[in-house]
């Protein structure tokens, strides 16, 4: 091996632990529901399903940035 390559070869190897730490995922948000309807209410869930829309149109996406409990 020759001398150049093997310090391109090292100065990769340091770099890799910050490449990784760069990478993060995104930070979940956590926004509790409290509904008076039961889980298999029509009206219920489609009130729920106006809400996700909401936070849609607002650039949260569940299960990416935000986490409805």
């Amino acid at each position: 091996m020759r001398r150049r390559e093997f310090i391109t070869l090292l100065g990769g190897a340091a770099t890799w632990p910050l490449a990784a730490r760069v990478q993060q995922r995104e930070r979940v948000r956590c926004i509790g529901v409290l509904m008076n309807y039961a889980s298999d209410d029509a009206e219920g869930q489609a009130r729920l399903a106006a809400f996700h829309q909401g936070l849609q149109q607002l650039g949260w996406t569940v299960g990416r940035n935000v986490q409805i409990d």
